[in-house]
């Protein structure tokens, strides 16, 4: 079958993705194949020889790369699509930066349970780049870090924080907008594409996402975010003035690549860069559950003002 026929076939196909793949490495694997028996008609030309080899293995992983890249997702636009139940595996909830095992805040009443387990760390370079008063305020927060955490409050994660919280969160995309709903606190934000014009009004604990794609990687610019969340348990903390780019891009089908960089003048010496990979949840039934944590809250914030004899917490169902 002619090249040109071969490749629309494959294209109609009602597989049309792996079979144009298929067409693809087939047509490399074909031409080294053929590259090899023209070895026997070229003795005494051995650089012509080695060239056109390394053409042809050129061309073959080039072909593979190409049917890798064209085996993700995608809208009927072309674009690359998000959508369906992510989730990090990652120990940056407690720790953004390495780290090794630690005690956790109260071991004589909980043992190894408030431990906090070791981490790589996903900032890029290993530490962050805070300025002497704001390495002060977070070392000041790391001291009762559990107590002063915003989460203990069930306050919104912000972001990046929501993306790496050990919770799923389920992704919606349309042409015009993405969803991003969170399993913690039931946190979302919506990303507005090529919609430049549409600002923050107000701070808000999700802050204000405008969204633009370069390529096949989505660019999200996070402003507007209230400077009480935090990046972890860590005490890890930033200002009012906080900027987030964040990059969403397919390692492959069930994989994502996420990247944020955070500018925040007023808190760090210069912009630094968390990365991590996200993991498509792959359970038949896979769901986001509700985890109202307001609720489980209430005794840790106003315990002190419940009437004694009042039962904590909700009846058994």
């Amino acid at each position: 079958m002619p090249r040109v026929t071969a490749l629309r076939s494959a294209q109609n196909d009602g597989d049309g993705t792996s079979r144009l793949q298929s067409v693809i490495l087939r047509e490399a694997a074909e031409s080294l194949a053929g590259w090899l028996d023209i070895r026997q008609n070229m003795k005494g030309s051995n650089m012509k020889f080695q060239a056109l080899i390394g053409f042809a293995i050129s061309l073959l992983i080039g072909s593979a790369a190409l049917a890798q890249n064209d085996d993700i997702p995608r809208t009927p636009s072309g674009k690359p699509d998000f959508s369906g139940i992510w989730q990090a595996i990652t120990q940056a909830h407690y720790d953004i930066e390495p780290h090794a095992a630690r005690m956790g805040p109260h071991p004589g009443l909980f043992g190894a349970h408030s431990a906090i387990p070791a981490s790589l760390g996903i900032v890029e370079g290993g530490r962050i780049p805070y300025n002497e008063q704001a390495l002060r305020v977070r070392d000041a927060n790391r001291a009762n870090a559990l107590e002063n955490d915003p989460l203990s409050k069930c306050f919104m994660p912000g972001v990046p924080r929501a993306n790496y919280l050990p919770f799923p969160f389920q992704v919606v995309q349309s042409t015009d907008v993405i969803l991003i709903a969170y399993e913690y606190a039931e946190a979302n934000r919506i990303l507005y594409v090529d919609q430049p014009e549409i600002t923050s009004q107000v701070d808000a604990w999700m802050g204000h996402s405008n969204a633009h794609w370069e390529g096949d990687t989505l660019v999200v610019r996070v402003t507007g975010q209230m400077p009480d969340t935090w990046f972890d348990r860590a005490g890890n903390h930033h200002s009012w003035e906080m900027v987030v780019e964040e990059r969403w891009a397919f390692s492959g089908p069930d994989h994502i690549d996420y990247e944020a960089t955070i500018t925040d003048p007023q808190t760090f010496t210069e912009p630094w860069t968390i990365s991590l990979p996200l993991y498509r949840r792959m359970e038949p039934n896979m769901q986001l559950l509700e985890f109202k944590c307001a609720e489980f809250s209430e005794e840790f914030l106003y315990g002190e003002w419940r009437k004694e004899g009042t039962p904590i917490g909700n009846p058994p169902q």
